[in-house]
């Protein structure tokens, strides 16, 4: 069975989006120091990305014409098949792209269950709140920024609690924490 991971960048306060649901919090490139280790990690254990409409379209006016020798996930991330769930998006410019319209969960149920690497699923808070609901991510990559925003959108769905166990983490010179966890079985 393939495993769903979930990577977020959040504050220190838990939230995954400002009060303007923006990520300028996490842009600064201090904050990103040792960040492309982490993710061409991740791409070595991927075949496929799940993304909603917003974090597509922010992906797309970005990813396609970055200088790979700046962002060295460039390339990867670009050549990697995306799953866009989306009901306004009819055409995907940046591919390898396939654009679905039925429910996120039955689909990445699916998923699972196909032959391939892992799936990650970047932002796309509305399906990584779905998904959460349903218990259908394996494994979250939390990468927490050294801010407090005060108010924001968090990724979890209110009045959720997940026990999770921790299976790695590393701290960047800046203060940016990445962190995996697994949730935790209960009997």
């Amino acid at each position: 069975m393939r495993t769903v991971i979930l990577q977020e960048w959040v504050s220190l306060d838990g939230f995954a989006a400002d009060k303007d649901g923006t990520t300028k919090f996490f842009e600064d490139p201090k904050y990103n120091e040792g960040f492309n280790d982490y993710q061409l990690e991740l791409f070595e254990r991927v075949d496929a990305t799940i993304l909603g409409a917003v974090t597509y379209k922010m992906f797309s006016a970005f990813w396609p014409t970055a200088d790979a020798e700046q962002e060295p996930v460039a390339p990867k991330l670009n050549a990697l098949p995306k799953i866009v769930f989306s009901k306004t998006i009819h055409e995907a410019s940046w591919g390898p792209a396939t654009i679905r319209r039925d429910d996120v969960a039955d689909a990445v149920r699916e998923l699972r269950n196909e032959n391939g690497k892992d799936i990650v699923i970047w932002g796309s808070l509305s399906l990584a709140e779905r998904l959460i609901e349903e218990n259908l991510i394996d494994e979250y990559w939390i990468v927490v920024v050294p801010i407090f925003l005060g108010s924001g959108r968090k990724f979890i769905p209110e009045d959720r609690e997940i026990e999770m166990e921790l299976f790695e983490s590393k701290t960047s010179p800046a203060g940016t924490v990445f962190l995996k966890y697994r949730p935790k079985i209960t009997e």
